[in-house]
C-alpha cells in the first residue's frame, strides 16, 4: 500500500474565496498528491435576508451563482490536471443547518451540479459515483454542525476532524474552534459520534479559502491505497483507510489482526494483536491506542532516548518572521550532504491565511497566493528550495514556511547549509546539541531557524501487543502527537457480533 497526502476540502475564487483555480491547482500539486478544489454550492436552510443578515446572505447568494455560471469550465479545468503524479477529483460544498455543513467528492468528471435538501439526496442525483464527506462538526447544533441525530452512515462515509476551523475529536481535543461561527460543542464531536457505535473514517482538511490547498498547519488527510489513481484513492476512502493530521505529514500505520484502519471485523472475542508504527518529524510527545476512547497503550515520549545504533536523524529550516504584512519576501536555501545521504525531503508550504470573506476591501486578493513555493532541486547529497513568507498574523499565529529533511549518516555527518546567502557548516553531532537562528537585517527582521536535529529513536515508533480482554463492538484508534503541537488522528479498526 502507498501512503499518500491530499486536501479534498477547500476553496478558492470559483466561489466565495480568492484566488484562481489554476493557481490553486498549482500549490497543491507543490506539496499533495491529491486533491478537490470544493466551490460552495448552495445552503437549503440559509436564513432570510434582513438588515443584520444581508451581508451574509448576499456574498453566499453571490458565491452560489458563480458557481453554477463556470461549473463546466471548472469541471474540465480539474480533469484536465489528473494524471499519474497529480490525482484530481470533483467536488463541491453543501452548507446546512439542519444536517450540518457537508462537500462531496466524486470519482467521476460527470459530477453534475443539483441542489438538494439534503446529503442523502444530494449523494443520489450527483450522476456520478461520490461520496459525502461532513465537516468542522463541533460547531453547535443546528448551527451548521453535525446532527448525530441524524447522522447516516451509509450515505456520509468519512468525517473531517481537523481544520483552519480547528479540531472536533473531542471537548479537550487540542485546537478549539474560535472562528466567528462559535465555540465547539462538547455534543458534535468525533467522540460522541463513536459512542453512539457509527463507523466512520477520519480526514483532515483545510478548509483554506485563498487558494492554497494542503497549506501547512491547517489539515490535511492521508490514505493507504494501492496505487496513486483515483479509483485507488476513492476505493481506499471508502474502506475508510484514512487519517488525519494537523501539520507534519506523520506516517501511522495501524492495524488490529492484521485489519488496515477503517476495517470492520467479526468478534471472534478471542485475543487481539494490535500493531502500529508512527513516524513523526519531531520528538514525539506521547501516542495513544485508545480501546472504546479509553487509553489502551500510552507511549509517553519523554521516556524515548536517542540510540547508539540509530542512523538517520530528521531536522526542519524554517523561514519567516519580519513585518511584511502586505508583500512576499523571497527565499532561497539548500543543503548538501557529506559523509551522508538525505533519505527524506517534505515541504511545509503555508499561504496566506483566509478562511471567509469580510466585508474589508478585498482589490487583488485573485493572486494573494500566487506564490511558486517548490523544491528545486533534490539529489541524494542535495537540496535546494525556494519559497514565499508574509508576517506572522499574531505570536501565537504563525505564517512560516519550513523544509524538513531525514538524513541518513552518523553524528560526524557535515551538512551544510545556505539560507539567502548565509552559509553554515554544521555536524549531525552539532545539531543534535542545539539549532541556530540567523536574521536578514538588523531590526523588524525576516528570519530563519534552523531546528535541533533529532535521533531516529525519538521520532519513530514500531510496536505490536495484545488485547486480551475483549468483547463484542469494540473499536480502536491511534492519535500521536509530537512536541511541536502537529498531531495524527487514525481511524479506528472496528468490531461487531457475528450474531
Amino acid at each position: 500500500m502507498k501512503l499518500l497526502w491530499g486536501d479534498i476540502h477547500n476553496h478558492c475564487g470559483i466561489t466565495y474565496g480568492y484566488g484562481s483555480l489554476e493557481n490553486a491547482l498549482k500549490r497543491a500539486k507543490s506539496q499533495l498528491d491529491f486533491c478537490t478544489i470544493t466551490g460552495h454550492a448552495m445552503w437549503p436552510d440559509m436564513p432570510e435576508r434582513t438588515p443584520e443578515t444581508a451581508f451574509v446572505v448576499d456574498f453566499h447568494k453571490s458565491g452560489f451563482s458563480k458557481l453554477k455560471e463556470n461549473w463546466e469550465q471548472i469541471r474540465q479545468t480539474v480533469a484536465k490536471e489528473n494524471s499519474a503524479d497529480f490525482v484530481t477529483f470533483q467536488g463541491y460544498e453543501m452548507h446546512s443547518g439542519e444536517y450540518g455543513d457537508h462537500h462531496i467528492v466524486s470519482l467521476q468528471d460527470t459530477l453534475e451540479l443539483v441542489y438538494e435538501n439534503s446529503p442523502k439526496a444530494l449523494l443520489e442525483h450527483a450522476g456520478a459515483k461520490a461520496l459525502m464527506v461532513c465537516h468542522h462538526i463541533g460547531y453547535t447544533p443546528n448551527y451548521r454542525g453535525i446532527n448525530w441525530d441524524k447522522y447516516n452512515q451509509t450515505v456520509v462515509s468519512l468525517i473531517e476532524v481537523f481544520s483552519k476551523h480547528g479540531c472536533g475529536m473531542s471537548e479537550t481535543a487540542p485546537y478549539p474552534y474560535y472562528h466567528n461561527m462559535g465555540p465547539r460543542d462538547s455534543r458534535n464531536t468525533v467522540y460522541e459520534g463513536l459512542k453512539r457505535g457509527f463507523r466512520f473514517g477520519f480526514v483532515g482538511s483545510t478548509d483554506h479559502h485563498a487558494g492554497f490547498p494542503g497549506s501547512y498547519g491547517d489539515g490535511k488527510m492521508a490514505v493507504w491505497a494501492e496505487e496513486k489513481t483515483r479509483e485507488s484513492i476513492f476505493e481506499a476512502m471508502l474502506q475508510r483507510h484514512t487519517y488525519a493530521v494537523t501539520g507534519d505529514k506523520m506516517e501511522c500505520a495501524f492495524f488490529v489482526n492484521n485489519a488496515p484502519m477503517g476495517s470492520v471485523i467479526t468478534s471472534d472475542n478471542h485475543p487481539r494483536e494490535i500493531s502500529y508504527r508512527v513516524k513523526a518529524w519531531y520528538p514525539i510527545d506521547k501516542i495513544v491506542i485508545y480501546k472504546n476512547l479509553k487509553p489502551l497503550r500510552i507511549v509517553e515520549g519523554l521516556f524515548l532516548e536517542p540510540s547508539p545504533k540509530d542512523k538517520r536523524y530528521c531536522f526542519r529550516i524554517e523561514m519567516g518572521w519580519g513585518d511584511n504584512k502586505d508583500t512576499l519576501f523571497r527565499w532561497e536555501g539548500s543543503l548538501c550532504v557529506e559523509n551522508g545521504e538525505i533519505i527524506h525531503t517534505q515541504p511545509c508550504w503555508r499561504g496566506r491565511s483566509v478562511l471567509a470573506p469580510s466585508s474589508a476591501d478585498t482589490n487583488g486578493f485573485d493572486f494573494v497566493n500566487d506564490m511558486e513555493d517548490k523544491i528545486t532541486e533534490q539529489t541524494p547529497y542535495r537540496s535546494q528550495w525556494q519559497c514565499y513568507t508574509v508576517k506572522n498574523i499574531s505570536p501565537l499565529h504563525p505564517q512560516t514556511c519550513a523544509v524538513i529533511f531525514e538524513v541518513e549518516g552518523s553524528p560526524d555527518t557535515q551538512l551544510r547549509i545556505c539560507v539567502n546567502g548565509h552559509n553554515k557548516t554544521i555536524s549531525i553531532a552539532q545539531l543534535l546539541e542545539y539549532g541556530y537562528t540567523q536574521h536578514t537585517k538588523s531590526y523588524h527582521s525576516q528570519a530563519f531557524k534552523v531546528h535541533r536535529a533529532v535521533s531516529e529513536s525519538q521520532y519513530s515508533v514500531n510496536d505490536t501487543f495484545q488485547d486480551t480482554n475483549c468483547q463484542n463492538n469494540d473499536f480502536y484508534h491511534l492519535e500521536a502527537y509530537q512536541q511541536n503541537g502537529s498531531c495524527a488522528f487514525v481511524t479506528p479498526v472496528y468490531f461487531e457480533s457475528s450474531m
